[in-house]
């Protein structure tokens, strides 16, 4: 009995890391986002809040980033946590780190959970053109750390992947 259980809680799990992403937030300007509308692009997916000292420190190399790789085709989205008493803080943080990509507001700890992306800020995911994340970064990303995984998709994919899950805790 205890061996089909697990082997049905290991099929549920296999199940959810090689299923399409799912996150139905809204944008800045209260419009609702989904996702599943990215399908056919790579997409950067960092979740952060405003109150987190490491998200602040990672934000400028985001930025950075995406400015060479949206040209390739390479979508960044950023995703806040902040609750509702916190959001009135989102367009400071944007217009100081001077973000251009996507911020989606009203994520949750709960679709941390459904993505399998622990419980802490900041955090990455990145996804393929099938909506289906291909590597984690729980805390804070390093530089290189984005560039491989970027560099890794954008190519044939021959080379071993990136690392699925990387914890920097």
């Amino acid at each position: 009995m205890w061996k089909r259980i697990v082997i049905v809680g290991l099929v549920a799990q296999f199940a959810l890391l090689c299923a399409p992403a799912e996150l139905n937030l809204t944008d800045l300007s209260g419009k609702k986002v989904h996702l599943k509308d990215y399908r056919g692009k790579i997409v950067v997916l960092n979740f952060w809040a405003t109150w987190c000292g490491p998200c602040k420190e990672e934000m400028p190399m985001f930025v950075a980033v995406e400015k060479e790789w949206a040209a390739k085709g390479i979508v960044f989205i950023g995703a806040s946590l902040d609750n509702r008493a916190s959001q009135k803080n989102i367009p400071d943080f944007v217009k100081t780190f001077q973000i251009d990509f996507p911020i989606w507001k009203g994520a949750t700890g709960d679709d941390l959970a459904r993505l399998a992306m622990g419980e802490a800020v900041p955090c990455t995911a990145f996804l393929d053109e099938d909506g289906k994340i291909f590597s984690r970064v729980q805390g804070e990303i390093k530089k290189q750390e984005l560039l491989e995984r970027l560099e890794w998709i954008t190519s044939d994919r021959k080379a071993p992947a990136p690392k699925a899950l990387l914890r920097n805790m």
